[in-house]
């Protein structure tokens, strides 16, 4: 089964800060329901653009999210002390974006895991920077899942995110992308990776172009979950065929469904 996150409840995006910014309930509960029709598997919820209203945001963001799906959560926020707050408030186990390497956020991350029932979202970051080649993202994927399991998080609750860069800057970023997801799925086997798909497209015009043709790419992979965009209708297309592809629809079942909605179409 491919983990789609889905990525619209972010408030860096300009319609929904506002959203928030009015508490307009309504916007935000219509967005949640669409994700979801379209084939969400978790509902990323993210509070942190308003500078000193993330903790009274996500609070309501979560009272309307919840109130509208019945999808489990993503609680997304760079702060243990929210991610304690909203990790409280949720009504299924949730998967918590992120932990990493960099000194100031793995020992209050590590702590906040301890004894919680959740899935993991770790980062292939550390002090030194962003990854720059398959080797630095392997090592980096290795010591975050050997320190979660010490602490009881079993391998199936790990997603690795080896942190997808542009294109636009280095055109070696996708093959590294992909080649560190290949080594990670082969050799940390029971864990899965995931990422922010339209990262690698930044930059770069006709970006759902690149992210459709990258997602197929990754899949190939072993790419089992993406931070993407579940109203891409044909981002989505891409997805179904590549599962039956890869063998995970039985008699094309999920695939010939699609077609005949038109949901997959040439």
């Amino acid at each position: 089964m491919f983990t789609v996150i889905g990525e619209r409840i972010n408030t860096t995006l300009k319609k929904v800060k506002a959203a928030v910014a009015d508490r307009d309930a309504d916007y935000i509960a219509d967005d949640v329901k669409q994700q979801e029709a379209a084939g969400a598997t978790y509902i990323d919820v993210n509070a942190g653009a308003r500078i000193g209203c993330e903790e009274e945001d996500m609070r309501w963001l979560l009272g309307v999210v919840q109130g509208a799906t019945s999808l489990p959560l993503c609680l997304d926020s760079p702060d243990p002390a929210i991610l304690e707050m909203a990790y409280g408030l949720v009504d299924k186990k949730p998967m918590i974006n992120s932990i990493s390497l960099e000194t100031d956020r793995f020992d209050p991350m590590m702590d906040f895991f301890k004894g919680k029932a959740c899935r993991v979202v770790a980062l292939c970051m550390d002090d030194s920077g962003m990854p720059k080649s398959v080797a630095e993202v392997f090592d980096r994927a290795r010591r975050l899942v050997e320190a979660l399991s010490s602490i009881g998080v079993e391998r199936e609750d790990i997603f690795i995110d080896p942190l997808i860069q542009p294109l636009s800057v280095d055109t070696g970023n996708g093959v590294m992308a992909m080649e560190a997801v290949e080594r990670i799925m082969t050799e940390l086997p029971g864990v899965h990776t995931t990422g922010g798909l339209s990262n690698i497209s930044f930059g770069l015009p006709q970006r759902r172009m690149v992210n459709r043709n990258f997602l197929a790419m990754m899949m190939a992979r072993g790419f089992d979950s993406a931070i993407m965009d579940p109203l891409d209708s044909e981002l989505m297309a891409v997805l179904t065929t590549g599962v039956a592809l890869k063998g995970g629809d039985k008699f094309c079942m999920n695939y010939l469904k699609g077609v005949r909605a038109g949901r997959i179409k040439a």
